[in-house]
């Protein structure tokens, strides 16, 4: 079974309004993160989900429970909120994890 990681990185909250490690655990949401074809064919409904923040070295555990579309990048690779289900705060374990430019890999 595939793994979802998405990186909700410190940087980004301050330098683009993105939604903060703890915004997105509480609210069981991950907004836009860019997901090419391929990885998404790997995942589905009840697959894991982690979410990590590598500047702070946090991370939870959950269940994907959808992959909502959105808008589109620049070059055409479709964005998805990542909605969520049973959220946990774990020991943080991924800074190895390696994550695409987009902050996301499939495990």
């Amino acid at each position: 079974m595939s793994t979802l990681v998405i990186h909700a990185p410190h940087s980004e909250v301050q330098q683009n309004q993105k939604q903060s490690f703890s915004q997105t655990v509480a609210t069981g949401k991950g907004d836009g993160y860019a997901i090419s074809r391929g990885l998404f064919q790997q995942l589905s409904s009840g697959n894991n989900v982690v979410v990590i923040c590598k500047t702070h070295k946090k991370q939870a555990i959950g269940q994907i429970k959808e992959l909502k579309p959105t808008e589109k990048t620049k070059t055409g690779m479709q964005r998805y909120d990542v909605i969520t289900t049973e959220l946990k705060p774990v020991p943080f374990a991924h800074g190895d994890t390696k994550l695409n430019r987009n902050g996301v890999a499939v495990i």
